[in-house]
């Protein structure tokens, strides 16, 4: 008999993760019911939100619960089917899973996907995947880019944030990023077409927008918060948008985050500000995809996979999200593609 393997969260984590609060568990497998196909993972993707859902907060998903398998996208193969119109050896997002080798998915939650001449399949974890349709709705249903705009992205090297900025440059916008390194600062302006890059750890923020930014900021897609979402709030134009899509920085916190300082602003610039869940946007998944697909086609969006080998390795490298130390998509390589 074939065993899984499955992270179990064991303790909510308080502050960073610890090597306690999750355990690799092996158990048999049983037998697939009806409906329902047997999926392999081949990549398992790591995402900021996979450390709100281990705490006991109030979100937009409930929280996974002490003994329950720790939740994921991934991508996978389907070894075993009982659902006629998936097939055996189709690849297929999961949506919603467990980390595990193996996840038993409702058949109609399996999304066959297509094979794209020239792509990848680490394409569809990141411009087609989650993470991309986050960049593409949050940038132009929020954000309503303009020629001429000048847009700010925070954590500008990440999944959604590589991708924020050169779908602006798309829509005939300035884009300054933010990233916590020298390399992704020139990967930034280099390879994703950005108009500039200010690194955080190494520059003065507000100075290097003044310098940047000379006429305002018009959109500021936030992925950070803290100290560098209030540089950015000082410098928003009247009539601005800030798509609201992640607070990262504060992720970890142990104690309540203030801020911002400058909230008064938004008022006087009269900014647009809006949180969204990219799970508002499923229904129009294809949209997103058909669009984000023609501009990878048409080679005018770059991307990165960071891919870390080994589901054992999964808690671990989760870090590298809230240290900076990722380029791109951060996946987990779990099994070889077929």
């Amino acid at each position: 008999m074939t065993n899984n393997q499955t992270w179990v969260l064991r303790a909510r984590p308080v502050g960073d993760i610890k090597d306690s609060d999750l355990e690799l568990v092996e158990s048999p497998l049983g037998e697939l019911a009806d409906g329902y196909v047997r999926v392999k993972t081949i990549y398992l993707s790591l995402d900021p939100t996979n450390r709100i859902w281990m705490s006991d907060a109030d979100a937009y998903l409930p929280p996974v619960e002490i003994g329950e398998g720790m939740r994921g996208g991934s991508i996978g193969v389907v070894v075993e089917s009982r659902f006629e119109q998936v097939a055996e050896g189709a690849i297929v997002n999961t949506g919603l899973a467990e980390w595990a080798l193996y996840n038993d998915v409702a058949g109609e939650m399996a999304n066959v996907l297509p094979t794209i001449p020239g792509l990848p399949l680490t394409a569809f974890m990141g411009p087609l995947g989650a993470t991309g349709m986050t960049a593409y709705f949050g940038l132009t249903d929020i954000g309503k880019p303009k020629v001429g705009d000048t847009l700010v992205v925070s954590a500008a090297a990440g999944a959604v944030g590589s991708m924020v900025g050169q779908i602006g440059k798309i829509h005939g916008c300035r884009v300054v990023g933010i990233a916590g390194s020298d390399d992704k600062c020139q990967w930034l302006t280099e390879k994703a077409g950005f108009d500039a890059a200010i690194n955080y750890k190494t520059q003065d923020v507000g100075a290097a927008l003044d310098t940047h930014c000379p006429d305002g900021i018009d959109i500021n897609f936030e992925n950070v918060g803290g100290e560098i979402m209030d540089a950015v709030i000082a410098r928003l134009n009247d009539f601005s948008r800030m798509p609201l899509c992640g607070l990262i920085s504060s992720y970890n916190d142990t104690d309540a985050t203030p801020g911002p300082y400058n909230f008064a602003n938004l008022l006087m610039r009269r900014t647009l500000v809006k949180g969204f869940i990219i799970l508002d946007y499923l229904d129009r998944f294809p949209e997103g995809m058909q669009a984000m697909a023609g501009w990878l086609m048409e080679g005018k969006i770059n991307f990165e996979t960071d891919i870390v080998e080994g589901l054992e390795n999964a808690p671990a490298s989760l870090e590298r999200l809230f240290t900076g130390k990722n380029l791109g998509k951060l996946v987990v390589r779990v099994s070889d593609e077929p």
